[in-house]
């Protein structure tokens, strides 16, 4: 493997019974993790990182990333453990009643040992004002409508204002269930990439960081002090010095901010790509591991109204691929089995302690293994526990991400197969057209950097003569010529040239 930087973190930082998947792909890609709370994930660290003027500097060195993130427990109380604002707001009509019947049932509020909302009075007008701006925020939060707890509901990313992190049911620690790493990933991925200051400087730019209305509005629900709560947080590992994912993530998200889109409208497509790459980094490190030899490629079918043969070479591709990673971690296994220091200890008085010792030190594992004490028995018991614990979330990512940014789909079929979204069509255009570009060109473009085919030129290049049929292939091209003429996003000109074009693009460019 030509990126590894290091197969194993230093064993302070090791938190894990076993030390296989994150040695792979890093601690950690989680797939109950959604793309948008990568994303927020990601946002805390930038903001602590910034606010210490060493915004994606690994200042104290590799994969010893610490940083503060926010609690704004005012802020998430307010907006989503606040059951009686609505009742209060009908059942009283003065103002002074209604605010001391809200403060009264605001008295045991999460997480905040002696509550005092008290500086709300000050910050509105009136008890409606206060009331609208809260159902305002409320209703564009990040699942918000969903049946999590209120302490894993987060704000709409309008500013600094509206940024916080995941935590426990008492709001009185941080919890790892839906905040798992993969935001501090994408993060570390931005440090090691060498577009990290062209994104720097765009990120700067933006309404999240130059605060907004809405981030402003966001801080007259919360005191003017807002001091770090709980524990720095830290272990985030990445196993690369670098991987093309870096620069190609960075590449994509300064294209799109480059773009200057109007108000918020880049953090959607922002947050496709980032999910989109760790998707991508996840089966490109497994077949690296793997010494998967054949091209990489993911056929994409425009959805039809009849099954396709595209159809069909996609769902099988899919499930290819969705075997990647467990592939990945079998021959990383295989790997220490075959290495001379496994096959040294084989041969050696006490093997088995000795071999015992060596997963201790390379997987972390074994210290409440009770098999038969023998080398065979030892690695095929770490290969069942290493398949299990991979399968029960590392394995899912490629179908959760890819369904959740609309890679991946089921949409006609009971099987799973690439066939890509409008919303994410529309992502992965606006990050490689800057101003218009002819289909083919553009076809041309997604397999050279992502490796997604639609039509025939690409097809034919990879796809063995029983797979590949021209007419097949072509006939998808044109239904994505209709889809993308659909959406206006492409024109068919006189000349037979259809072009893809961006509708915002510069018109310097």
């Amino acid at each position: 493997m030509n990126y590894l930087l290091s197969r194993l973190p230093p064993l302070e930082i090791v938190d894990s019974s076993m030390w296989i998947d994150e040695a792979i792909w890093g601690h950690m890609l989680y797939d109950e993790q959604t793309p948008w709370l990568i994303y927020l994930e990601f946002l805390n660290v930038f903001l602590d990182q910034r606010r210490k003027g060493q915004a994606f500097k690994e200042a104290q060195g590799l994969n010893k990333l610490k940083y503060w993130a926010a609690w704004r427990l005012e802020l998430r109380n307010i907006l989503f453990n606040n059951p009686k604002l609505p009742e209060i707001q009908k059942s009283f009509s003065d103002d002074s009643v209604r605010w001391r019947e809200w403060h009264k049932s605001m008295s045991r509020a999460g997480g905040i040992d002696q509550p005092d909302f008290s500086y709300l009075e000050k910050h509105f007008h009136g008890f409606d004002d206060f009331a609208d701006v809260v159902e305002l925020l409320r209703g564009t939060g990040i699942e918000a409508t969903t049946n999590k707890r209120w302490t894993s509901k987060y704000a709409f990313p309008y500013g600094t204002n509206c940024v916080f992190e995941d935590l426990d049911h008492n709001a009185r620690t941080n919890d790892r269930h839906f905040f798992r790493r993969t935001g501090e990933l994408l993060y570390l991925m931005f440090c090691r990439s060498t577009r990290k200051e062209d994104l720097l400087k765009l990120l700067e730019s933006q309404m999240f960081l130059k605060g907004g209305t809405w981030n402003k509005i966001a801080s007259l629900l919360q005191p003017a002090e807002q001091e770090p709560k709980g524990a720095e947080r830290a272990n985030a590992f990445l196993p690369y010095l670098s991987h093309p994912t870096y620069d190609e993530v960075a590449k994509d998200w300064i294209a799109l901010l480059e773009l200057g889109m109007p108000g918020y409208d880049v953090l959607p497509h922002l947050v496709n790509m980032a999910a989109f790459h760790l998707v991508q980094y996840q089966l490109r490190i497994s077949r690296d591991v793997a010494e998967v030899t054949t091209p990489f490629k993911i056929v994409c079918e425009v959805v039809a109204p009849k099954k396709t043969l595209i159809r069909e070479i996609s769902c099988d591709l899919y499930q290819e691929n969705n075997l990647l990673s467990s592939r990945a971690i079998t021959a990383y296994i295989d790997a220490v089995e075959k290495s001379n220091e496994w096959q040294a200890a084989l041969s050696q008085e006490n093997a088995f302690a000795r071999c015992k010792a060596i997963l201790a030190s390379r997987v972390q594992w074994g210290e409440d293994y009770a098999g038969a004490s023998t080398p065979d028995v030892l690695l095929q018991t770490l290969r069942s526990d290493a398949k299990r614990r991979h399968q029960q979330n590392m394995a899912h990512i490629h179908r959760s991400y890819g369904r959740e940014i609309g890679l991946v789909s089921k949409r006609g079929t009971i099987k799973l197969r690439y066939a890509p979204t409008d919303d994410l069509l529309k992502s992965l255009l606006f990050a490689n057209v800057p101003k218009r570009m002819e289909l083919h060109q553009f076809l041309e473009c997604l397999w050279n950097r992502y490796a997604l085919i639609f039509g025939d030129n690409e097809a034919e290049a990879v796809l063995s003569k029983d797979e590949f049929d021209k007419k097949a292939f072509q006939a998808n091209a044109r239904r994505l010529e209709q889809r993308l003429a659909s959406l206006g996003l492409l024109k068919r000109l006189s000349d037979g040239c259809a072009y893809v074009i961006n509708p915002y693009a510069r018109r310097d460019t």
